[in-house]
């Protein structure tokens, strides 16, 4: 089918149903889409989406075993300790280990398979479980 275009030309009738379906994609993106940078005032901040700091704060540490994203090597993480006692606890778990270790976003990271060590030493001080398998 044809239809008369705006210098009163035929053109396909195809044209009518991209120009709707056009303005439902736009419809739906809009309800999708969140402003990230302004020109006027730079990076826009949403509050809906802004991540929580630091690890959760129910009082329980939590010790764990992971390589993942570490080419295979292993690390025990500990999570959930208050974070005035991160910098002082590293030290502490790096030389009762005898590895290396690391704060990194509020979680003590220390090199290789130690969650028996660790969760013996940390019992008195906190609530501890083993987290993971």
């Amino acid at each position: 089918m044809l239809a008369p275009g705006p210098d009163n030309t035929t053109r396909p009738a195809a044209r009518a149903g991209a120009r709707l379906i056009c303005s439902v994609m736009a419809r739906r993106s809009s309800e999708n889409t969140r402003l990230v940078y302004s020109s006027e005032v730079g990076r826009v901040s949403d509050p809906q989406h802004a991540q929580a700091s630091g690890p959760s704060t129910d009082g329980i540490v939590r010790v764990s075993r992971t390589s993942s994203g570490r080419k295979g090597k292993t690390v025990t993480l500990i999570t959930g300790v208050p974070h005035a006692d991160t910098g002082e606890l590293v030290r502490e778990l790096k030389r009762l280990c005898g590895s290396g270790g690391a704060v990194k976003d509020g979680v003590v990271e220390i090199q290789g398979d130690h969650r028996a060590k660790v969760v013996a030493h940390l019992d008195g001080r906190y609530r501890v479980k083993l987290a993971g398998g």
